[in-house]
């Protein structure tokens, strides 16, 4: 993008390799809610030259960041009240898409992290491949398509035990990661010099389904969750 100089690439550290001081655990106050909370749950932007209002969803661009709830209401009550302009203390251009926009960016990093995982070999998808690497106890991200089928999403969350769920994607979006056209089921392993993979698609998948709960719960029923139901977006990465 003209204008921006981007940070250095920081290396992707698995949850068990990473140093204490973790920036996700650090916290930051949603300028809507006033909520402090670790900045994983957060979406940071950032004014840009031109005075527009750039979603940074990389945590990399120069200059303050704004942040705010990683969900959808608090997100568009920040456009729909104009509280860009007051966090930031000055003018600002607010796209009225932003919320589309970001969670389109978020979907958009899931989907390239599933087929990072999946040229690594760190991924497999389909229910026969996802079924094995369950029943073989391999550590890992079960990764369902909301808008599946629930008879077969069931079998395997009973499968996956203790494992986490991420369901805030839908099938072609899965599909895409691996070059396919229908998937309803990805494994994304989280062992290993891969584990970092998986780190980010829960970080990122957790920031989305606070996007997209509100739009398509009542379709593809819970974004994110465990074998449980129980929601993990608030956990920290």
């Amino acid at each position: 993008m003209p204008g921006w100089t981007r940070r250095p690439r920081r290396a992707i550290l698995s949850r068990r390799h990473e140093p204490t001081s973790r920036d996700d655990d650090s916290e930051r106050r949603c300028f809507v809610t006033r909520e402090v909370q670790p900045r994983g749950g957060l979406i940071r932007f950032v004014v840009g030259p031109d005075g527009a209002i750039v979603p940074d969803i990389d945590e990399r661009l120069p200059g303050r960041g704004l942040w705010v709830s990683a969900d959808r209401g608090a997100l568009e009550q920040a456009v729909v009240k104009r509280l860009f302009a007051r966090a930031a203390k000055r003018s600002v251009t607010v796209d009225p898409t932003l919320t589309d926009r970001v969670e389109g960016l978020l979907t958009r990093r899931c989907v390239q992290t599933l087929s990072l995982a999946r040229r690594a070999g760190g991924a497999v998808a389909g229910q026969t491949k996802v079924r094995q690497a369950l029943e073989a106890g391999r550590a890992g991200v079960l990764v369902e398509a909301g808008d599946g089928a629930e008879d077969g999403r069931a079998r395997l969350r009973a499968l996956a035990g203790t494992r986490p769920v991420v369901s805030c994607l839908l099938a072609a979006e899965i599909a895409e990661a691996f070059g396919r056209d229908h998937t309803v089921h990805a494994f994304v392993d989280s062992a290993g010099p891969r584990a970092g993979l998986s780190d980010r698609l829960l970080r990122d998948a957790a920031r989305l389904e606070g996007l997209r709960h509100e739009k398509v719960a009542s379709d593809v029923g819970p974004g994110l969750e465990n074998h449980a139901g129980t929601c993990i977006q608030g956990a920290k990465y």
